[in-house]
């Protein structure tokens, strides 16, 4: 290897906080005595963060009585270990709970090897298997799968027995190169089943207790750095989120519950109270995740490359924001610098990837704020006019710097808060010119934005409900169903879409996770009866395990007469969710078919202006999407299994509620076209 290689790759170590392993030009069989031993390794082992010549491999092995031990890592390019490529002693410290990062160099690229860790005793972790990516002008296939969500507290990881049990079968140019992990890899608000034995239809499973915890209302959440340890191996104790680090390996980035369920920068808010300043919990959890995934996340500088070097932060009151609402207090700016999380990936000829972070620079979402109460009617509480929506988020900014006084709410308008303020941000001031920056300079055919929450407009037309059905609906047109996500910042996304449309920039294709629902559609920056310009396409994959959406409703909402529009239960049992049709076809077909039955006849309703942008909607969807992106076009397949409420007990990860394909041509201006093939299953409201 070259010598500016190998500084490159000691300053890469450095700044992200890992040993080096070299790999050497030949192969040569184990020396090292290995036993496998799990219960000396209780997370297993896992990889991440794959480049054409390395990769980070992870793994954690608890020691007692010592601060500070050794283990031997090898790396080798078959699964017994005859041609091991790279060995080295690598530490593991107390400091660091005991897990390990260790930076690979030297690999091939686009190559199974196979990997394990020894310590001085022959107690052997499990052998993982992970896969460099292709150089950057392989002209090859790209496949990768995307998930997000996966709590182990109320749900079964069965995605993930099914994602190995189909790659494991299929041929070696079909199988995926690695797994995009787009957060809420832990659940940190955590209940306990002998207060909570069940939440909807769900076993509430015992996950252990959180030391230190703080209650609110029936969770449980971590105050400190163990507290955040302790969630990441409840979650890694599952033996198929363990069973899938060890089989792929995961690029990941965080979204709110690695952090806190409301929060953002380092403030925290449960249960609609204030916003409290949480330095010292935001260096925690970021910590943790440091810990914990195996990335190539930049981490504040500090001595040594095995271990977090935790700035020294106090929860010092936050009082003042700049200009971007970003809390202008030094602590805040230490915490949340502590990791960096965005970065970008090039994976072969076809695919640049581009992670963002979507909850460490965005300032507050301004629908949850107490001066926004009043807004929004109570005949209708799942609803939030469009136009209430867009003023908040557009601040002094909205209509070309002309924002109202007054927040139109029926009779009685609400003032407007947001008026002298910023817009709202999600990304932030910098991480926003790194995003478009990247944008602009990307070669790769298919530029994919790892957008970890919703981008696609989630509304309805309450103006079109039937005569009789409800009191008329007082807003001056479609409704929202709240903020919340990327969605909601209007302003923001425009700018994004703005470039993309003006540029010139092909290709443009966003992946999300968050809803735990299944969606794909165009990604276009309005609606009508504004001009509708798709300059891209859209997907967001249904959760792992966590609720959403349509089974909350199935629990809630139970005396709403505009219930219907959400949820049905047939004569039988059989409980539908009309909320896809709401949202994909409007509130008439939604009424409709909850009525009748008939899905022919409630598609001859479709209002087409509510959603012109959407393909697809599930919102009670789980499992995981496959995307394959070459010259030509990109598909991304939703694999959808049935609610994951217990353990499969079959080795494919149990049934298949559904499988749909959405396939575009790679497009040079105009508007984008998916096309849709239902491979398995009927989902029929949802199409």
């Amino acid at each position: 290897m070259e010598q500016v290689n190998r500084r490159e790759f000691v300053s890469t170590a450095a700044a992200i906080g890992a040993t080096i392993l070299w790999a050497g030009r030949t192969a040569a069989a184990s020396r090292i005595a290995w036993r496998e031993d799990r219960a000396a390794y209780p997370e297993g082992v896992a990889s991440g963060d794959p480049m054409p010549d390395s990769v980070i491999l992870w793994t954690r092995r608890p020691f007692g009585g010592t601060a500070r031990a050794m283990l031997t890592a090898e790396v080798a390019l078959d699964p017994d270990f005859r041609q091991v490529v790279a060995t080295k002693k690598v530490p593991v410290l107390a400091e660091a709970d005991w897990t390990c990062r260790v930076l690979v160099a030297g690999l091939r690229p686009a190559t199974l090897y196979w990997y394990r860790f020894t310590d001085t005793d022959g107690h052997g972790s499990r052998v993982g298997r992970t896969l460099t990516a292709p150089r950057d002008d392989d002209p090859r296939a790209v496949r990768f799968a995307f998930v997000s969500c996966q709590s182990v507290n109320e749900g079964a990881q069965n995605a993930y027995r099914r994602m190995i049990w189909e790659d494991e079968k299929a041929p070696p140019e079909q199988r995926l190169g690695f797994v995009l992990h787009l957060g809420d890899f832990i659940y940190e608000v955590v209940e306990y089943p002998d207060e909570v034995p069940h939440r909807y239809d769900r076993t509430v499973y015992d996950i252990g207790r959180i030391p230190d915890a703080r209650k609110v209302s029936n969770f449980h959440v971590p105050t400190t750095l163990e507290g955040y340890r302790v969630v990441y191996r409840a979650h890694i104790h599952d033996p198929d989120v363990q069973d899938a680090r060890a089989y792929f390996p995961f690029i990941c980035i965080g979204d709110n519950h690695e952090f806190s369920w409301q929060g953002w920068q380092s403030f925290i808010t449960y249960g609609g109270g204030e916003p409290e300043p949480a330095q010292a919990l935001r260096v925690a959890a970021n910590q943790a995740w440091w810990e914990y995934i195996p990335s190539r996340v930049r981490k504040a500088s500090g001595p040594g490359l095995d271990r977090f070097v935790a700035p020294a932060v106090v929860n010092a009151p936050i009082k003042t924001l700049d200009a971007d609402g970003f809390g202008d207090e030094p602590n805040n700016r230490a915490a949340v610098g502590s990791m960096t999380a965005y970065r970008a990936q090039r994976y072969g000829r076809h695919v640049d990837l581009i992670l963002t972070d979507f909850h460490s620079y965005k300032m507050r979402d301004p629908t949850g704020r107490p001066e926004a109460k009043d807004l929004g009617f109570e005949d209708f509480p799942l609803f939030l006019p469009q136009e209430q929506a867009e003023i908040l988020d557009g601040g002094r900014g909205y209509d070309g710097n002309r924002p109202p006084a007054m927040i139109p709410n029926g009779a009685k308008p609400v003032p407007n808060f947001r008026k002298d303020e910023a817009p709202y941000t999600v990304l932030g001031r910098t991480q926003k010119a790194w995003l478009k920056d990247r944008l602009k300079g990307s070669t790769a055919t298919w530029k994919v934005w790892g957008a970890t929450n919703g981008t696609l407009d989630m509304r309805t037309d309450p103006q079109n409900l039937p005569e009789g059905v409800s009191k008329p609906w007082p807003g001056e047109g479609y409704a929202t169903f709240g903020g919340g996500d990327f969605s909601a910042a209007f302003a923001e996304r425009a700018e994004i879409y703005d470039l993309i449309r003006e540029g010139g920039i092909d290709g443009f294709v966003t992946v999300s996770g968050d809803r735990h629902s299944f969606w794909a559609g165009h990604a276009a920056k309005a609606l009508p009866p504004k001009k509708f310009e798709p300059v891209g396409i859209t997907f967001i994959t249904g959760s792992i395990s966590a609720p959403g959406l349509a089974e909350a409703l199935e629990h809630g909402h139970k005396t709403d007469p505009l219930r219907p529009l959400f949820t049905v239960e047939r004569a039988d049992g059989t409980k539908e969710a009309t909320v896809n049709l709401a949202i994909k076809r409007g509130v008439r077909a939604a009424w409709e078919y909850a009525q009748s039955g008939d899905i022919e006849r409630a598609r001859t309703l479709t209002n087409p202006d509510v959603a012109p942008h959407l393909e697809f909607v599930d919102m009670g969807g789980h499992g995981y999407s496959v995307v394959t992106a070459d010259a030509q076009a990109i598909e991304t397949e939703f694999v959808c299994i049935p609610r994951p409420i217990t353990r499969a007990e079959t080795p494919d990860g149990g049934p298949i509620r559904y499988r749909v394909a959405h396939r575009a041509v790679r497009w040079h201006g105009g508007k984008p076209v998916l096309e849709q093939r239902v491979l398995e299953g009927d989902p029929k409201l949802s199409v």
